[in-house]
């Protein structure tokens, strides 16, 4: 979450005027009326106090005119920008003109307009024209605006019309018309991925050992129904472009896909596939590979990411520690490497996710653990069941889990994601991989909650090598949880079911021994 934080500089510039206003006051109370100089004397005193007074004032107005503080006393801060907003605003180094048209009797768009208004006063450079077409039909027409609450946002000849109340979408629409280059991200489909089409998603959390569907002959995780359109859909709010990739009709990845998207493929990719990969990772390309338990890699792609410095485990990591409600296999992570891709990340979550190996780096590659498990976690090997190629009929691959064998598990840190730059295979320019041990998590059911949707846009956005720009996501609407890790469930059931009764009863005891 967001915090807004307060400017001191602005209210030390309130606190001078502040002074100012005093001082003046202070003066017109101690400073003698009249005087025992002569007549021009006393009128040079006269005018002199008052030009000062004048002049104390002006300055100290000017003074607080610019330095602007806006100051919102409600409590969900429904009157400041977002502090994204903020940040991108603060970060403009070009103009930018957004001219604002709004329903005058809309409280959404009259809050937007104040909002806009304020985020106007930080920088020079952001030039805001607030307009009602109501009062001004001709620039409404001439500017090709026929609806209400709708920015259109101009710079460097380049236009954006967003239709919102939100500051952090048209915060979103100055980031694009600033963009200088198309952005387009490829989903790989054609094995069983989940779909960038499907917006389908369910309200439950699952995991490898008990969630069945209704089947309670199966123990995988299975995600039917479920595909990948938030994701999507918040890609092209960033002014990114999406589209299907099917790499079995086509020789090679299209030089035009800025990142490549695998995410939970179900059958093998056939061998020109994983060479077409190959080929566009030695070019340059980025790609995120997103592998869920018990999928079987293609020996030449599994050669690939062996060649990048990773190995998918057939493991599912168990973590006692950091886990969500009461579940090991529903996988926390709260903290992460240094790296840009998670420079503001708070708590993600992955149900069911398999370890990563790392292995002896190669020339020219840099591989960077990106997400990791508790110190406390251990795995358990899964087998797969039903695999299938792709091209023939079958069951989808199942992961199953192998009962416990003897003797205590090997606790430790796992791997969870890494991040990979460098040079392939002596490549002319450098690619960039993000691989993860999980699809799930970027699915329908999981990318609103906790920072799972902070984390894929951050990784975006690095592997498109626009990390450097200021991160601005738009909201998405999700259902009121309270999401906590197994630790926090723990505290909160200390303190209200233990500590609280406890306290209580200690001080019925201490009343009753000073009173007895």
């Amino acid at each position: 979450m967001e915090e807004h934080h307060v400017e001191i500089v602005p209210l030390l510039w309130l606190a001078g005027w502040l002074a100012a206003v005093v001082a003046v006051f202070w003066a017109g109370l101690k400073l003698p009326l009249e005087t025992r100089l002569g007549p021009w004397s006393g009128r040079l005193y006269a005018a002199g106090v008052a030009i000062a007074a004048v002049g104390v004032c002006a300055l100290a107005n000017v003074a607080l005119t610019l330095h602007d503080s806006h100051i919102d006393l409600t409590r969900e801060k429904i009157y400041t920008p977002s502090a994204s907003a903020l940040r991108l605003v603060d970060a403009l180094d070009r103009d930018v003109t957004v001219t604002y048209f709004y329903h005058s009797r809309d409280p959404a768009a009259k809050r937007s307009r104040d909002i806009l208004m304020v985020m106007a006063r930080r920088n020079p450079h952001f030039k805001l024209k607030a307009v009602d077409p109501d009062k001004e039909p001709t620039l409404a027409r001439t500017s090709g605006v026929k609806i209400y609450n709708a920015a259109l946002i101009e710079a460097e000849g380049r236009r954006v019309l967003v239709q919102s109340t939100d500051e952090a979408e048209i915060a979103l629409g100055i980031q694009r018309v600033l963009r200088e280059r198309k952005i387009t991200v490829c989903f790989v489909e054609g094995h069983g991925e989940l779909p960038m089409d499907n917006f389908e998603f369910h309200t439950h959390l699952e995991n490898v050992a008990d969630h069945s569907h209704g089947d309670a002959s199966s123990h995988v995780v299975e995600m039917p129904g479920h595909g990948v359109g938030r994701f999507r859909r918040a890609l092209e709010a960033q002014g990114y472009e999406t589209r299907k990739l099917v790499l079995a009709t086509r020789a090679d990845v299209p030089a035009d896909c800025t990142v490549v998207v695998l995410a939970s493929p179900r059958t093998t990719l056939l061998p020109a596939e994983s060479a077409a990969l190959r080929a566009y990772l030695r070019q340059g390309g980025s790609a995120l590979f997103m592998f869920d338990l018990g999928y079987v890699l293609e020996p030449e792609l599994e050669r690939l990411l062996s060649d990048l410095g990773v190995r998918f485990e057939q493991q599912v990591v168990i973590d006692p520690l950091s886990h969500y409600q009461n579940d090991p296999e529903l996988v926390a992570v709260a903290g992460y490497d240094r790296h840009p891709i998670t420079r503001s990340l708070s708590l993600t979550l992955y149900p069911g996710i398999r370890p990563l190996a790392l292995l002896p780096p190669r020339p020219g590659l840099q591989v960077v653990p990106l997400l990791a498990s508790s110190r406390d976690s251990y795995t358990r090997a899964v087998t797969t069941a039903g695999h299938r190629v792709a091209g023939r009929s079958g069951a989808a691959p199942e992961a199953v889990v192998e009962p416990a064998r003897a003797g205590p598990p090997v606790a430790g840190v796992r791997v969870l994601g890494v991040a990979i730059e460098g040079l392939v295979d002596g490549g002319s320019r450098p690619m960039r991989v993000a691989a993860v041990g999980d699809g799930d998590f970027a699915s329908n059911s999981f990318f609103p909650y906790m920072a799972n949707s902070d984390l894929l846009l951050a990784v975006t956005r690095w592997l498109s090598r626009e990390e450097r720009n200021t991160a601005v996501t738009s909201r998405i609407p999700v259902p009121p949880h309270a999401l906590l890790t197994g630790l926090q469930t723990r505290l909160v059931f200390g303190v209200i079911v233990v500590l609280l009764p406890l306290m209580v009863v200690a001080l019925g005891c201490f009343v009753w021994w000073r009173r007895r």
